[in-house]
């Protein structure tokens, strides 16, 4: 019985449990495919399992894979998080991301921790200086309380459903089949007339295209 009182959390008011992430800022280079994918390392130096929710302040623009799940006691987690709106009218924003833990069997948040984000063009340039009324404006937007969203988990990118196969793809199987089905050039008794008549070679292309079709179809 001690030694389960020993692994419970104590008693904490919401949001006064530290939060150890590394790093506290990720920066993205437009140039540099690899930097689009960041890690964050939440640590977990505690003697109880904790439940985290990444959420996020432009949600739109980052894919996070694992954005909710758990960390065991003395444990570490990584979290991807993947810049997915590389564009040149997101340099210099300043997103947040915010990491929320939890005692597992309980819902109010324990602790939270908030990482910034920004988007530059190069790694090999130098963050322009920011004019002292800009950099104070960016200042103040960071102390802000900012709005929060849930983040989407990561999926796996899955293909379009498909609707079936085109109208076109059908009617020009229907006329391959057709096709097939005329008498072949040469056959006297037929009530079809002469000018119907399909010549061998005209009923293998025809064949053959509705074998393609045919694969065209099934994949879809």
């Amino acid at each position: 019985m001690q030694h389960q009182q020993q692994n419970r959390p104590p008693e904490l008011v919401e949001g006064s449990l530290p939060v150890f992430v590394f790093p506290t800022e990720l920066v993205f280079y437009a140039d540099e495919q690899t930097s689009h994918k960041q890690v964050l390392t939440l640590y977990n130096p505690y003697e109880f399992a904790l439940k985290f929710k990444v959420l996020c302040t432009a949600p739109n623009k980052y894919t996070v894979v694992d954005a909710t799940g758990a960390v065991k006691p003395q444990c570490r987690v990584d979290i991807v998080i993947r810049h997915r709106d590389v564009r040149a009218c997101h340099f210099g924003v300043y997103d947040k991301f915010r990491l929320q833990v939890s005692e597992q069997s309980q819902r109010k948040a324990l602790g939270r921790k908030e990482v910034t984000a920004t988007l530059r063009p190069s790694a090999t340039q130098e963050p322009p200086q920011p004019r002292p009324q800009e950099e104070e404006r960016r200042l103040k937007e960071q102390q802000a309380d900012s709005v929060f969203f849930e983040q989407t988990a990561f999926q796996t990118e899955s293909r379009p459903v498909a609707g079936g196969p085109s109208l076109l793809t059908v009617l020009l199987g229907l006329v391959c089949v057709a096709a097939l089905m005329l008498p072949t050039m040469g056959e006297q008794e037929s009530t079809v007339p002469v000018y119907l008549h399909l010549s061998v070679n005209k009923k293998l292309v025809a064949a053959y295209v509705l074998g393609l079709l045919t694969m065209v179809i099934l994949r879809t």
